[in-house]
């Protein structure tokens, strides 16, 4: 397990990088370090601003020949989002680093986790949390997948989907809550008789009847969240519980 000073000393390798990398014109601290000193767990996320005429892949290409050499960094995957291309990366002691460059033009905080360290960003309106319905839909998706998945003995995707549809409910219960949506991030938070209710949503074994209990209880709690959200026509509630129940 990575120390905090093994942590800091990335954290402070990679603004020097930046500060004698003329194209890189802007950074930020993102994610749990932004605004509090987070824990021995958290991981480190950094962004940064690049000239407008400079591909971002160059940056992060030759970056990434730095974080192989000096740390021993191994580039697990990149997601483009908003412009930017974020790479993330595990160093020894599984110390995640999270590096992203964007455009000038476009370089900017995409949530409340942002702590800008040098240059200027840029105002960006932050991401609007899921809406109900398109969650609901997909929750009602997995359950009839769940349940096909099971009359065929499909056992470990029948866990699959069930646990999509309890992952949907809690992401549905977030947003009414409002609590932090994305990536399982509010559940945590969510009221106990909540988290309660959605334990019963939990596969316990790849067997039949674990599977079905599981089933129905992440149909339950879909069902309450989308009433609670009103998207849930009366007609659609019977017609999943008639086929989810069904001996």
């Amino acid at each position: 397990m990575f120390t905090p000073q093994e942590r800091d000393r990335v954290y402070d390798a990679v603004l020097e990088w930046a500060a004698a990398d003329p194209r890189v014109i802007s950074g930020a601290v993102v994610g749990s370090l932004a605004h509090r000193p987070g824990d021995r767990f958290s991981d480190l996320d950094l962004s940064f601003g690049v000239r407008d005429e400079v591909p971002l892949s160059e940056v992060l290409d030759d970056w990434s020949s730095r974080l192989t050499e000096r740390f021993e960094a191994a580039h697990l995957f990149d997601l483009p989002a908003g412009g930017a291309i974020y790479r993330v990366f595990l160093l020894p002691g599984c110390l995640q680093l999270d590096l992203s460059f964007a455009p000038a033009a476009s370089f900017g905080a995409m949530g409340p986790q942002f702590r800008l360290l040098f240059g200027a960003a840029v105002e960006k309106p932050f991401p609007a949390a899921p809406a109900p319905l398109p969650l609901f839909g997909y929750g009602v998706h997995h359950a009839v997948r769940a349940r096909v998945c099971l009359e065929r003995s499909r056992y470990w995707q029948a866990e699959y989907w069930i646990s999509g549809v309890r992952d949907q409910a809690l992401t549905m219960a977030c947003v009414r809550l409002n609590l932090p949506a994305h990536f399982g991030r509010g559940f945590d938070e969510l009221p106990d008789a909540l988290r309660d209710a959605a334990a019963g949503a939990l596969v316990r074994s790849p067997a039949r009847a674990e599977l079905l209990t599981a089933l129905r209880g992440a149909v339950d709690l879909l069902l309450a969240e989308g009433a609670a959200a009103s998207v849930c026509p009366p007609h659609l509630r019977e017609r999943l519980l008639q086929f989810v129940l069904m001996d």
